[in-house]
């Protein structure tokens, strides 16, 4: 029997242009003692192709799930962060924007995966910006088996949904808070974090969107699940000059802490790295129910009721860590403000909460 039907045509022989994005694969697959990580030239050049659509799906799995396998290096967060702002021109002339428009904090919203009760800590960033602290929060919650999300909690505290930068920039100088979704970012990047169910697990992009920094705010308040990134985080944020960052472990990576137990701050100041342990705000004793439905909660914030001695703790002790980041992010708060004291009044004070807001004894930020 004749096998002439296998033979391979002759214009076959050729090899194959590679294609632009092997490179960057080949720098990872090369095996023991020749593999390595990208530049942070490569890896923003590489992550441009992934946005720009250029890559093929098998070369973006190997891609992600390899800097997964590996762990990212911060210069190739970097790299991904500064394709992701050229790409999404999120770096305009800040001469052309008001200051009004400017966030003084940057709170990022990027847990998924995790039972949570209510968002306390959205109710903490509102708290901030009535206080004279402008905040930008950002994000996608995806996964939440129980729970609210954070775009949901905007929308039931009645707070707009921006559909830009440029309407989160205006949400901020009416409301001194805005909500950019990551689909009004850049629609790639939801694209790639819903990549989640077919790759199993997160991959580099849920890392590189919590220090985005969208709008360059002064201060960023970020929340991490796994403790190895902690100093990935501000190591990537020092390459970036991010003037000030405190980073913690937060339950599903949010950026919030439990009031009921000690957290471990780590921060970035202009370059420098120090650590801070804070004590529990809250005894456990204090804990009220977190099963209250949405609209009740939302309505409760509305009519003043979360400002009483009960529910008031929640948001305040939320509110500390990233109130002390914008303290110590330079000379921006030129009055002292105003903040909510335990009887649900108003009281002028240097701090959200003088006794929450000492760091635990033996600890310095020097």
């Amino acid at each position: 029997m004749s096998d002439d039907h296998l033979e391979q045509p002759d214009d076959e022989n050729h090899m194959p242009e590679a294609h632009p994005f092997s490179g960057y694969l080949r720098q990872f697959f090369r095996g023991p003692g020749r593999s390595r990580s990208l530049t942070r030239d490569e890896a923003f050049d590489a992550f441009s192709m992934v946005l720009r659509d250029e890559v093929d799906p098998i070369q973006l799995g190997a891609y992600l799930l390899m800097l997964r396998y590996r762990g990212e290096t911060p210069d190739e967060l970097a790299g991904m962060i500064e394709a992701v702002r050229t790409i999404a021109r999120l770096e305009p002339d800040e001469s052309d924007v008001p200051a009004a428009c400017h966030p003084m904090l940057d709170w990022p919203s990027y847990a998924a995966g995790r039972t949570r009760g209510l968002p306390w800590f959205v109710l903490s960033a509102l708290l901030l910006a009535q206080n004279k602290v402008p905040v930008l929060m950002h994000g996608y919650n995806s996964h939440l088996i129980k729970g609210v999300g954070t775009e949901a909690a905007f929308k039931a505290l009645k707070l707009p949904i921006a559909m830009s930068a440029e309407e989160a920039r205006s949400d901020i100088e009416r409301h001194g808070i805005a909500y950019l979704p990551l689909r009004h970012i850049h629609p790639k990047l939801q694209e790639l974090i819903g990549l989640r169910p077919l790759l199993g697990l997160r991959s580099p992009v849920n890392t590189l969107l919590r220090l985005l920094n969208p709008l360059q705010a002064k201060a960023a308040f970020l929340g991490v699940f796994h403790p190895a990134f902690l100093d990935v985080h501000r190591e990537t944020g020092k390459l970036l000059a991010l003037p000030r960052i405190g980073v913690i472990k937060g339950g599903g990576g949010e950026a919030e802490r439990t009031p009921y137990k000690h957290v471990d701050l780590r921060l970035l100041d202009n370059g420098v790295l120090s650590d801070l342990r804070w004590p529990a705000a809250l005894a456990r004793s204090e804990k009220p129910e977190d099963d209250a439905p949405l609209p009740k909660w939302s309505i409760l914030w509305a009519c003043g009721a979360a400002r009483s001695k009960i529910w008031m703790p929640l948001p305040r002790s939320r509110a500390v860590l990233p109130w002390r980041l914008i303290w110590r992010a330079g000379p921006i708060i030129s009055t002292k403000p105003k903040v909510w004291s335990k009887d649900g009044g108003q009281t002028a004070k240097s701090n959200v909460s003088v006794k929450s807001a000492r760091p635990a004894p033996g600890y310095s930020d020097k």
